[in-house]
């Protein structure tokens, strides 16, 4: 999942976000290079890379936006959502596209 959003993310949000990250993580996030081609939308991106169902890659993108949430922050998980959104305008947004009720759930957790 680090490495799928290290094909998609580029400027601030991939600095901020690889500064925020474990070590271990950072690296496994930066050693992607970006991929100049349009998403069709992350979570069939991702399903297609992986080999998995869309199903699947919905619910690995949520349990891993959730840790992200707690580690760097709603602003920052708000702006890579945007992204990801924005880089794919013919992709709708359902509510939970990216995880988004998991992370907004863990936001919410004390």
């Amino acid at each position: 999942m680090l490495r799928a959003l290290g094909h998609q993310l580029t400027g601030d949000e991939r600095v901020d976000l690889a500064a925020r990250l474990p070590t271990e993580a950072a690296l496994a996030f930066t050693s992607q290079i970006p991929d100049p081609q349009p998403l069709t939308g992350f979570v069939k991106d991702l399903a297609t890379r992986t080999g998995t169902t869309p199903a699947v890659a919905r619910w690995d993108t949520g349990a891993v936006l959730a840790v992200i949430c707690h580690l760097v922050g709603t602003a920052l998980l708000d702006r890579i959502l945007n992204q990801l959104c924005s880089a794919a305008p013919n992709s709708s947004r359902p509510p939970d596209s990216f995880g988004q009720d998991r992370a907004s759930r863990a936001r919410s957790s004390p």
